[in-house]
């Protein structure tokens, strides 16, 4: 099926769309061919323009075009990686083994709905000099609770797998963190270990690389995300 489908991913700045970040890592670092659209941000309108690709005007949104049916747009970042695991069944982006499958995207979905202290109070922002925020007692409480679950997680992961990534080689669930590692260290939120570990494996990556690299080519400012 792969070879008769082609894919668009609408993205929004790659300095500050976490939520874009995550499918657009999952195609490069699979090798999964794409054409990209990127569309910036406009706070101004609340992203008015967003509705030209996306029903919910919201980012990501992947168009999925099949030879001989309509095209189908998909959103919701978990989602687009759900689509591309099923349409690219061989880049195996979830395990195979069905326990540790079902354990990855559990997690994949703890990340996608959950962690609203972290991400509230520190947003992705790749440009970001590192300086830790200075939050009031109730929001930083929340942000630590954050920060302890995802690293008890990506212990527990990474032992069992032996690493570099969560489930060993990097898949859906690696995506799904992935700006979390730019929030950890832009606003020095951990200096253990395991965070060091999983950041080195994830910023090894070309397309870490390729991504970071554009961000900070960019000159559109959210002040909204800058914290």
């Amino acid at each position: 099926m792969s070879d008769q489908v082609a894919l668009t991913l609408y993205i929004a700045n790659k300095n500050y769309s976490s939520w874009s970040m995550r499918p657009w890592m999952a195609l490069k670092t699979k090798d999964i061919p794409f054409t990209e659209h990127l569309s910036p941000f406009d706070e101004s309108t609340g992203h008015a323009h967003f509705i030209e690709f996306s029903p919910t005007k919201k980012v990501p949104a992947l168009k999925i075009e099949r030879a001989g049916k309509d095209p189908v747009t998909i959103c919701e970042s978990l989602a687009i990686v759900e689509a591309v695991a099923d349409l690219f069944p061989q880049a195996a982006l979830w395990p195979t083994d069905p326990i540790e499958r079902a354990k990855a995207r559990a997690f994949a979905t703890e990340m996608h709905g959950g962690f609203f202290g972290l991400r509230g109070s520190c947003p992705m922002n790749m440009r970001r000099p590192v300086k830790a925020l200075d939050l009031d007692p109730y929001s930083a409480a929340a942000v630590v609770k954050n920060v302890e679950r995802i690293e008890d997680i990506w212990s527990e992961c990474l032992n069992a797998s032996g690493g570099p990534f969560l489930f060993g080689a990097f898949g859906a669930v690696d995506a799904m963190f992935a700006p979390v590692i730019n929030r950890f260290e832009i606003y020095a939120l951990s200096d253990s270990t395991v965070f060091h570990a999983y950041k080195s494996a994830m910023k090894a990556l070309p397309s870490w690389q390729a991504w970071e690299a554009a961000a900070l080519e960019e000159s559109w400012i959210v002040e909204e995300d800058e914290a």
